[in-house]
């Protein structure tokens, strides 16, 4: 009996313990069927992404930023091949190098081979430091538009250089150099500070190393210039270099996603006559050209002098260079069309002119004796002409540019009123061009003489103003706009310079239509004084411009003398004088006087006098436009020619001929046609 006892004791100790085995067994079943759950349902993409990441490098694709092409669609500003040095952070640390390798080794060699700034070098220990996770296989620029030698240094070490590729990429390229140059305006490196006020306002696409627009149109119209990137994935091994025939290991991947090229500009300028106002402007040191279209506002050319290349801000520049252009005393980097005021001198005669009529002070008819100036209290106020002019109405003060006349007519009806009218006309706010920081000039009053000038506001201060002196300041494209406005009857218009934007195909994205500030409250007949009296300047003899006057176009304008520094009481030739101190040259005009379709202003900046130094170079100017306007004319009326007869076909090939050279001002197609009936608009 014992015996089968211990036989019944010992098979249930058995079972018991296959029972437990089985229950531990399953639950490990449970514990590895839960784990690889977790492993490729909860993060399989996660995982999945990671083993690809061991292999798979992504390559940004820089995408074309759109071309600037002139009225006619001539190209002014295009992207020409250059080559970029890139770092992959997950390749430029080895597999078994030691800790901080690419920093401390390679860093240093590519900072040499590259001729790397130490803020250059500190850039690249940033963004490496950074890059973390994916963002490790992704490369990021070290330098962009290496030179030729670099790239040679860079082949003949790349064994030792873990993780750097050179990438061909575009790069800015402006085809005429420091023509249009503030216009146009240049690029360089986004900032770091930059990138996070971006990441605040949701802006994607920059990254440290990418260029920007920094002044002009590249600037104004950064968002629509610039186009998107693309990624290139290669597979590659664990020193980063591509394994030939892998392809296939992407699977579904996308190989490429392309970049999108950027939108197309179509300027309002006109390359001819932009290089025409360059070439007439060669001899003045200094100063500010604006030429627009008096119905539209459109700016068909604008000259700022001097300049700078382009090519080189937005480049490769040297230090030298640099400090040559920021420590120039006549300040290249100014855009002197809109970011600087002057004293208006003479041009401003329009103003008051206009006040004065439409206060009733002085009508068509009234006259006033110049005998070489006017007497205010125990002051005298000197007309330019120390003999006078004798008796002078209106018509015949703008002509002669008699000072008297002027004095008289503000001393009667003060300063208030000149002010109300030079607000009217567009001065005293910025106006809008927008293409760099804009100054909106002074338009001294009552009031602001109360708040700056010791003293405040005194009768002679008027005088002053009138004929454009004082605290009276303006900007060339202020002056411009007031000329067009009084030019077409009474419109001030906002000034441009992009007229369409394109797709990389040409087709219409978008077009920039004219746009009205607002309509002058002044009386027609008013602006038809102002504008006879214009017209005299220019046609009648004795007129301050009569010997600029053109044979086959009557221009309406006005010369303008601006005295910078006072030199006492006794008169001093220019060329007594240094260059800050000679007075600054203005004209302003508009033509056809009958029909006017374009108003020309133009400053030389210390030049000297309005009629000799100022007037010649906006004559080449309003010349150059009807030469241009008659030869489009011409051509629109010219039939094309017949197509030639078919050749007989013979079994000899027939004679190569050369393909026809492309203009360097060619359009972005060689048979494109011209895009607008219009000679300007």
């Amino acid at each position: 009996m014992p015996m089968i006892v211990g036989k019944q004791q010992g098979g249930r100790d058995l079972r018991s313990r296959i029972l437990l085995a089985g229950a531990l067994m399953s639950a490990l079943m449970l514990v590895l069927a839960g784990r690889l759950y977790h492993l490729q349902i909860t993060r399989g993409e996660e995982f999945t992404a990671k083993s690809f990441d061991n292999f798979v490098k992504e390559t940004r694709v820089p995408a074309d930023r759109g071309m600037m092409l002139d009225n006619r669609g001539r190209i002014l500003v295009d992207n020409r091949p250059s080559y970029n040095v890139t770092l992959t952070p997950a390749f430029c640390q080895p597999s078994g190098a030691p800790k901080g390798y690419c920093l401390d080794e390679i860093l240093p060699k590519l900072a040499t081979y590259l001729s790397l700034t130490s803020d250059e070098v500190e850039r690249v220990r940033e963004q490496y430091r950074k890059a973390r996770g994916l963002k490790r296989f992704r490369d990021f620029t070290v330098k962009l538009d290496v030179d030729l030698d670099a790239l040679d240094r860079l082949e003949a070490n790349r064994l030792e250089l873990a993780g750097i590729d050179v990438v061909a990429a575009p790069h800015r390229h402006y085809r005429y150099g420091a023509l249009a140059a503030h216009v146009l305006g240049y690029m360089n490196e986004v900032t770091g500070e930059e990138l996070d006020g971006f990441e605040k306002k949701g802006i994607e696409g920059y990254v440290l190393g990418d260029y920007i627009g920094r002044r002009g149109v590249e600037r104004r119209f950064e968002s629509d210039l610039r186009g998107v990137d693309g990624w290139r994935k290669t597979i590659v091994d664990a020193k980063g270099r591509k394994i030939r025939g892998s392809s296939h290991l992407l699977g579904d991947l996308d190989r490429l996603t392309p970049p999108s090229s950027g939108h197309n500009l179509v300027l309002s300028l006109n390359l001819p006559l932009q290089q025409a106002a360059e070439k007439a402007f060669e001899a003045a040191a200094a100063g500010a050209l604006v030429a627009v279209d008096v119905n539209t506002g459109f700016v068909l050319a604008m000259v700022s002098k001097p300049a700078y290349d382009p090519n080189k801000l937005t480049g490769r520049i040297t230090r030298a260079e640099l400090r040559a252009i920021s420590e120039d005393p006549l300040e290249p980097l100014i855009f002197r069309v809109a970011q600087e005021h002057y004293h208006p001198g003479s041009t401003w005669k329009v103003v008051t002119a206009l006040a004065g009529l439409k206060t009733g002070t002085h009508g068509a008819h009234n006259s006033v004796f110049c005998n070489g100036g006017y007497s205010l209290g125990r002051r005298r106020w000197r007309c330019w002409r120390d003999a006078g002019h004798g008796t002078v109405d209106l018509h015949h003060a703008l002509k002669h540019s008699c000072d008297t006349f002027f004095y008289a007519m503000s001393d009667r009806m003060g300063i208030d009123a000149i002010a109300e009218m030079a607000t009217e006309l567009g001065f005293g706010r910025v106006p809008g061009l927008d293409l760099s920081p804009e100054v909106p000039g002074i338009v001294p009053s009552t009031t602001y003489h109360d708040r700056v000038t010791p003293g405040g506001y005194t009768k002679g201060l008027a005088l002053n103003t009138s004929i454009g002196q004082g605290d009276v300041n303006v900007s060339p494209i202020q002056l411009a706009m007031a000329y067009a406005a009084i030019a077409n009857d009474g419109t001030l218009y906002r000034p441009q310079v992009v007229r369409r934007i394109e797709d990389p195909d040409g087709k219409l994205v978008r077009a920039l239509e004219p746009q009205v500030v607002h309509k002058l409250d002044v009386k027609p007949e008013h602006l038809a004084l102002v504008g006879a009296g214009l017209n005299a300047v220019m046609n009648e003899p004795g007129g301050t411009a009569y010997y600029r006057r053109l044979k086959d176009v009557a221009v309406a304008g006005k010369t303008g003398t601006a005295q910078v520094v006072k030199l006492g009481s006794t008169r001093i030739k220019a060329n007594q004088m240094t260059f800050f101190q000679r007075d600054h040259a203005w004209f302003a005009a508009y033509a056809p006087f009958e029909q006017p379709e374009v108003a020309v202003v133009v400053l030389n900046e210390h030049g000297g006098s309005g009629s000799s130094d100022a007037a010649p170079i906006a004559m080449a100017v309003v010349r150059e436009y009807f030469r241009i306007k008659a030869e489009e004319e011409a051509a629109r009326n010219t039939p094309p020619p017949e197509p030639a007869p078919k050749a007989t076909p013979s079994a000899s090939p027939p004679a190569s001929d050369p393909l026809p050279a492309l203009d360097s001002g060619t359009t972005r197609e060689a048979s494109r046609a011209t895009k607008e009936s219009a000679p300007w608009t």
